[in-house]
């Protein structure tokens, strides 16, 4: 699968999205694609395009190298 984070749109969650965000919402810390990808359910090769989507998107950050973790723009998208 390509990573196409132009053609996404700028607004709303796709369900992987939500997954993700759902999954990192659950967790201690900033966490690993692979962590991020069992905690989710979704394959870990497709992770890094969501990963860079949602990082465009200001939903999730990444405070340490290959590490990440959601955002408060991330939680409030999720509720709505």
């Amino acid at each position: 699968m390509a990573c196409n984070t132009k053609s996404e749109s700028c607004e709303g969650l796709n369900e992987n999205h939500e997954k993700i965000l759902s999954a990192l919402a659950g967790m201690s810390g900033p966490s690993a694609s692979k962590e991020i990808a069992t905690a989710s359910g979704l394959e870990s090769k497709s992770m890094s395009c969501q990963l860079k989507s949602l990082k465009n998107k200001g939903y999730i950050a990444s405070p340490a190298r290959c590490k990440y973790a959601i955002t408060e723009a991330g939680k409030a998208a999720m509720t709505s």
